[in-house]
């Protein structure tokens, strides 16, 4: 039983290390909000994961790998992802940036906690990973222990996601003091930058696919 968690944590953090726009947009959190970012951010992650574990398991993994599917996916996650690209873009323009970590961090905890769900939801690669590699754990999980063994699939998989990403928010946040305003500036145009390579990446392979 212990294997089954330990083998979806591991193949967790085998996602989770990947560059990807959660990861830019963690490190980018993180230096506006300070170390609590990645947690909030991942567990909205984990939320979404665990319905899209019931749906999978439920039958929708078929669906979610049809290419009808990944085009929507596609087109909505590009369209996502260039505009948060493109608001960091705005405020570096605007002079918006500032490195003081708001005393009052309530609400940006909670948009934080949405946009772990609107990264997940929109970015086609998670969903179709989770509609085939996902689905294959989940049902040798379930044959081996039943219910029990997609929920220890489950944690062992959010457990990886949060203290990747937990730990990524703490080491950046920690030395941000090390950082000017310029400097500041620049990384954030470059993560902005990358989102919308992302963007442009989700939205152009639908585009293609509808051709």
């Amino acid at each position: 039983m212990l294997s089954i968690f330990f083998n979806s944590l591991l193949i967790g953090y085998s996602g989770a290390v990947m560059p990807g726009s959660m990861l830019t947009y963690t490190i980018d959190k993180s230096l506006k909000n300070g170390p609590k970012t990645g947690i909030v951010l991942s567990l909205g992650h984990a939320f979404f994961e665990m319905f899209l574990v019931a749906v999978i398991f439920l039958g929708a993994g078929r669906f979610m790998t049809g290419e009808a599917f990944q085009i929507v996916t596609g087109l909505i996650g590009g369209v996502v992802l260039g505009y948060l690209g493109l608001s960091m873009l705005k405020d570096v323009w605007k002079n918006k940036l500032t490195l003081d970590v708001s005393p009052n961090g309530d609400s940006r905890q909670g948009s934080t906690f949405l946009a772990g769900i609107l990264l997940s939801v929109t970015n086609p690669y998670f969903l179709v990973w989770w509609a085939v590699v996902g689905l294959t754990l989940i049902m040798s999980a379930y044959n081996a222990f039943g219910i029990i063994g997609i929920v220890l699939v489950y944690f062992g998989h959010i457990l990886s996601d949060i203290t990747w990403f937990s730990f990524i928010s703490i080491i950046v946040s920690k030395t941000r003091h090390l950082l000017n305003l310029k400097i500041y500036r620049f990384i954030t145009v470059f993560l902005a930058l990358v989102l919308v390579l992302f963007g442009v990446k989700f939205f152009a392979g639908s585009v293609v696919k509808l051709i």
